[in-house]
């Protein structure tokens, strides 16, 4: 497993969303057959999704071969605004051909965070057509995340017991930050099952966490591991430039 770090600094959000978007292109273009790719909520990623939406970057895509997953989710009602799946759909898969069968979702609300992450990881393995993680074939093309003020990550949260999780690709995680809703994640062993991971973060008031991040900190944002590189995506604000 990689732990390379990968940074690539742009003047502002818009400009980080434009090199993650041609990154995003690429790396996917680089590869055959179909392709997973990990969606993270925030407004960051937001700003990736809406470009992929239009050219030069929609039409670089091949959707029919694209499935769409989630790093974590918030168990609320389907039509909730906390929803990372609502955020997505809003900003990028209502607007492109992405076949409906390709779209994996995490059950909403009423169905509790418990069977909603044993059904995540069903669908997982159903994809990945087996039951372990072989390290010569990771489950995800692509894995995008973010980091919390508090260096959580997907909805692994500092301390929790989550973190520690390596027999499961998806649990229900503890609530950390605010909003205090019930969760379900990925775990450290599914991210790493990643050819490529990347990190988007944008503001100054990210700079905080990432100087504890790039230090070396004990922090979620801090253990992640892919079979490759792993990118990180900022602004000249978050990188205190």
């Amino acid at each position: 497993m990689s732990t390379e770090r990968i940074l690539d600094v742009s003047a502002d959000a818009d400009a980080l969303a434009d090199r993650a978007a041609d990154w995003f292109v690429a790396e996917l273009a680089s590869r055959s057959g179909p392709l997973a790719v990990a969606l993270s909520g925030g407004s960051t990623p937001k700003r990736l999704y809406e470009r992929l939406t239009r050219d030069p970057w929609r039409s670089g895509l091949d959707f029919s071969r694209i499935h769409w997953f989630w790093g974590d989710e918030r168990i609320v009602p389907a039509d909730d605004a906390r929803r990372n799946t609502l955020m997505v759909e809003t900003a990028l898969l209502n607007h492109v051909p992405a076949p409906p069968e390709n779209i994996h979702v995490i059950a909403a609300s009423p169905t509790t965070p418990d069977d909603a992450a044993v059904a995540y990881e069903a669908e997982l393995k159903r994809f990945y057509g087996a039951d372990t993680l072989g390290p010569e074939r990771p489950l995800f093309d692509i894995m995008l995340l973010g980091v919390g003020s508090d260096g959580h990550t997907a909805s692994l949260f500092p301390g929790k017991p989550s973190l520690a999780v390596r027999d499961r690709w998806v649990v229900s995680s503890e609530p950390g930050l605010d909003p205090f809703v019930p969760r379900v994640t990925l775990t450290f062993p599914a991210i790493a099952s990643s050819r490529a991971v990347a990190f988007l973060a944008a503001g100054a008031d990210k700079k905080p966490i990432l100087d504890k991040v790039f230090s070396g900190a004990d922090l979620p944002s801090a253990h992640v591991t892919a079979a490759g590189p792993i990118h990180w995506f900022l602004d000249k604000a978050a990188a205190g430039e």
